[in-house]
């Protein structure tokens, strides 16, 4: 089934823009850098990645009569944050689990930034004391029955969008997208940098780029600090996805590239690492990243390039996920 198959609820402002990076390729003495800004991409709350998959979850749960969207993440889940102004925009309820996925000891975690930002959208936010991790959980499965002995009918959003029959749709579209803005830029992209935890946003970049003529490296940078499991579940989604769009062959191990070593021990907390590329990108090109996801992404691209992995010839296209209402959540950082 062609992508264009599917059926996709409008939430974007279109294509989300590119920039060069120019002052932060120069700092790093090539390549040439670019960003690909999904902060910017919609109205609603700040947008972000999951504003791109929820467009084509959207119609199922329209098509099944839902009156209310659960889903599940950590205190200052981007992804949460999302569902609710979806779910706003829609006229639809939003019950949240919020997960305590960081040991984080800002008194004001829960108060301020994404979960702020969902009780202001009218969602009803459900704090509860679980751990991290990326897949189903029995709190998520609780909410979801709550709400039919309520009478009411929920439509099922796991984590990130991701562990979904058309979680990895939005950034298979993504990578279409990408292959229009080069044709219309003149550039070509062989190197993408982006961060993984959940999986469908790499997942979906690697099963849409699978279907292009021109080869190029989608690196995942770890953010969970659960290496293995995030691989296998970006493995799982892109394969499952690179199927429902017809690739039309298997996926093979090196197009799933999934490093170590910006994560830190834990999930959630930033490291040295973190805070330096938050602070050499906020100077150098007035871009504000977070330390959760985009930091250690960034840290990881910085690194990579510092190292000659990425070498001085490339053309690097850096997907900017958003994420930066959870700031507010870590201010002790930045005095």
């Amino acid at each position: 089934m062609p992508l264009s198959d599917f059926s996709r609820y409008p939430l974007l402002f279109g294509w989300s823009p590119v920039h060069p990076l120019e002052r932060l390729s120069a700092h790093l003495g090539g390549p040439a850098i670019w960003a690909k800004r999904e902060d910017c991409n919609s109205g609603l709350a700040f947008g972000g990645n999951k504003t791109r998959k929820l467009e084509y979850l959207v119609p199922e749960a329209l098509a099944q009569g839902a009156d209310t969207l659960v889903s599940i993440g950590g205190v200052q889940s981007n992804h949460t944050r999302q569902v609710a102004a979806v779910a706003a925009r829609l006229g639809l309820k939003a019950r949240l689990v919020q997960e305590s996925w960081v040991d984080w000891p800002d008194p004001v975690y829960d108060r301020v930034g994404n979960i702020q930002l969902s009780r202001i959208m009218g969602a009803d936010v459900r704090l509860v004391d679980e751990g991290f991790g990326i897949g189903m959980k029995a709190s998520w499965e609780q909410a979801l029955d709550e709400v039919r002995a309520a009478g009411g009918t929920p439509y099922a959003i796991p984590a990130g969008a991701s562990d979904h029959r058309l979680g990895g749709l939005g950034f298979a579209s993504w990578a279409d997208e990408v292959r229009q803005q080069e044709q219309q830029l003149g550039v070509f992209f062989d190197t993408i940098v982006v961060c993984s935890v959940t999986g469908s946003t790499q997942a979906g970049m690697v099963a849409g780029f699978a279907g292009q003529d021109r080869p190029r490296r989608v690196i995942g940078i770890d953010a969970s600090a659960r290496l293995e499991e995030t691989t296998a579940q970006v493995a799982r989604i892109a394969r499952a996805t690179a199927a429902l769009i017809g690739l039309g062959r298997e996926l093979r191990d090196d197009e799933i590239t999934v490093l170590p070593g910006w994560a830190g021990e834990r999930y959630g907390i930033p490291v040295p690492s973190t805070l330096d590329a938050i602070r050499l990108t906020g100077r150098l090109e007035g871009m504000i990243i977070d330390p959760v996801y985009e930091g250690k992404s960034m840290a990881g691209l910085i690194d990579l390039v510092r190292d000659g992995e990425i070498g001085r010839d490339s053309t690097v296209l850096y997907a900017h996920l958003g994420g930066q209402p959870a700031l507010s959540g870590y201010s002790g950082l930045f005095r």
